[in-house]
């Protein structure tokens, strides 16, 4: 994700998440994360073939955790595997990082998330109560652990 792609992703932010979606700053200040000698946060966006962002999703780092800060799909694009391919580029980065494990809050009843999100080997670990705001609606709280990559593991070793 640039500077760019902030515009168009407000749109999907708005239209997927209409009661608590980020901010135009929320984001501008997770991409001044992606960059400089000490990254910790990795974006990405998906484009269809007509060039419509089509989604997009965020992690954060600190240590040696990620956490997926964001995760959205247009609704004509959900249940095509694109989720599934966001998710797999934030858990790569998330072991190009050196992350042992990954982190995210996902909506108690959105059960659709809840499956991509185990069938890529997430359990849950709690729940945090009145997590999303405005309405006050729970969040389930998944983890994952990671085995760090190869290149991570010479640097460590």
């Amino acid at each position: 994700m640039r500077w760019w792609d902030i515009e168009p992703v407000l749109g999907l932010e708005a239209e997927l998440f209409p009661e608590d979606a980020w901010s135009a700053e929320m984001f501008w200040s997770e991409l001044a994360g992606a960059r400089g000698p000490r990254p910790s946060r990795r974006y990405v966006v998906a484009e269809g073939p007509d060039g419509r962002l089509v989604g997009y999703g965020g992690l954060g780092v600190s240590g040696e955790t990620g956490d997926v800060m964001t995760i959205g799909v247009t609704e004509d694009h959900q249940g095509t595997g694109l989720g599934a391919r966001l998710l797999s580029e934030l858990l790569d980065a998330a072991a190009g990082f050196g992350c042992r494990e990954v982190l995210l809050e996902v909506r108690v009843d959105n059960e659709r998330a809840q499956r991509l999100y185990t069938g890529f080997g997430f359990a849950p670990v709690g729940v945090r109560r009145g997590y999303y705001q405005p309405g006050g609606h729970d969040a389930l709280v998944m983890r994952r652990e990671l085995e760090p990559t190869e290149e991570k593991k010479e640097e460590d070793g």
